[in-house]
């Protein structure tokens, strides 16, 4: 099928190819740390790292916040996609887990209590089911042969067969597909190989299979449970000429079709034999934290995506501040808010109310009228939402409409950029 696999590998030991590919998954979005400053303590003689390699950490489908093991199970690969690291035309360390590797290394993590469950992804060896194959493999060995009851994700291969797929789903936790890029053009710019198509079509199949596997709640026999935590997908940003506002509506567009839990974002960063052949240079680390911020919004708080992109400039997100805080300085006709009266969708949308902060309020409110005080006590920022609303002792006056609020409310800049990895 690809006349271009070859895998010459010097023999290494497991200590080695751990390195290597743990390394080498870094690249696959999937953590709750992202976002995070880089920490080394190789460099900083301290204890512990935040380097996305090796131990990373999840949200399982309960909520619960998970360790897991994050590795590649190769990072060789037949496909030469121009925005990966691990494509076959790059110039870096290669190494390959077998089956066996894979299990024993799950476990004796697992049973040293450093993880609680495996996130599993791979370069493509020799053809889609072949790599799809051993995937599985790894799975029904940790399931049936261990009796690994922990966490397992794993990025699945879009043109893999859908017994495979299917037989994914039975043993892990929640799948992904990855939609790549926010465009079809973009994909077919930088993965020639890749056909958007396919990857649309594995994703509706397999929300299919997790629909029929759900049964109905009155089924004395329910179907067995197929990734559970449903299918996931990421996108690669920065790489081709997509506005923000491209990028938020495929997400608009895949939340809608797919059902999914969730759109990862990963900033590219350019590797410097591939970087002659983008078209765009390196894009701010932040704008990967908007775009997860602005996805939060239209999840959780009601906000379209119009609404969120209006708060930025030509289709981009303001990089400078928070969504919610860009579209309410431009939109301060609809403030100050009474927290004593509004609504809850009203709430949602002030600065420094999350929803957890919003959900006290209405509930305190019934038993007495709220103070700026109170509501200081009920919110993480209450010096970001002053200025948009109004207690029964405080009034912004003038402060909501004053042209230097945004000085007042932005976060100081700090002396180097968010780091996402």
């Amino acid at each position: 099928m690809h006349e271009r696999y070859v895998m010459p590998m010097a023999v290494m030991n497991i200590q080695q190819k751990l390195a290597i590919l743990s390394d080498a998954a870094k690249y696959d979005a999937s953590c709750a740390s992202s976002g995070t400053t880089r920490r080394d303590s190789a460099k900083t003689k301290g204890i512990g790292s935040t380097e996305g390699s090796g131990i990373c950490h999840a949200y399982a489908p309960d909520g619960r916040c998970i360790s897991l093991l994050k590795i590649l199970m190769t990072n060789f690969c037949v496909f030469d996609c121009v925005y990966c690291v691990n494509r076959s035309s790059s110039n870096v360390p290669r190494a390959r887990f077998t089956v066996e590797e894979v299990v024993a290394l799950t476990m004796n993590f697992y049973k040293r209590n450093y993880i609680e469950g495996l996130f599993l992804s791979s370069g493509i060896i020799k053809s889609s089911d072949h790599t799809m194959e051993q995937m599985v493999e790894i799975a029904r060995r940790l399931r049936v042969q261990e009796n690994f009851a922990g966490y397992i994700h794993l990025k699945t291969i879009p043109d893999a067969a859908p017994r495979l797929i299917e037989q994914a789903g039975l043993y892990a936790d929640r799948l992904s597909i990855n939609i790549e890029m926010p465009t079809d053009l973009g994909l077919e710019a930088l993965a020639p190989e890749k056909d958007a198509r396919d990857i649309r079509l594995a994703m509706a199949q397999l929300r299919a299979k997790i629909e029929e596997h759900k049964g109905e709640r009155s089924d004395r026999a329910k179907p067995a449970k197929f990734s559970p935590g449903g299918q996931s997908t990421q996108m690669i940003v920065g790489a081709d000429a997509s506005d923000d506002n491209d990028i938020l509506a495929r997400s608009e567009n895949l939340y809608g079709s797919y059902q999914l839990k969730r759109v990862y974002y990963s900033a590219f960063s350019p590797i410097p034999d591939a970087s002659a052949r983008l078209p765009l240079l390196r894009p701010p680390l932040m704008r990967e934290h908007r775009l997860y911020q602005a996805d939060w919004l239209m999840r959780f708080y009601g906000f379209d995506r119009g609404e969120i992109v209006s708060g930025g400039e030509d289709g981009m997100l303001d990089l400078g501040i928070d969504p919610k805080l860009a579209w309410a300085l431009k939109h301060r006709a609809r403030f100050p808010v009474d927290v004593n009266r509004a609504d809850r969708e009203m709430l949602l949308r002030v600065p420094g109310l999350g929803t957890k902060a919003v959900k006290r309020i209405l509930s305190t409110r019934r038993h007495r009228t709220l103070r700026l005080d109170d509501v200081a006590k009920l919110c993480q920022s209450i010096a970001k939402a002053r200025p948009f609303i109004e207690t029964l002792d405080w009034t912004p006056g003038g402060l909501t409409d004053s042209a230097g609020l945004r000085a007042v409310v932005a976060p100081k800049p700090k002396a180097e950029q968010l780091s996402l990895f």
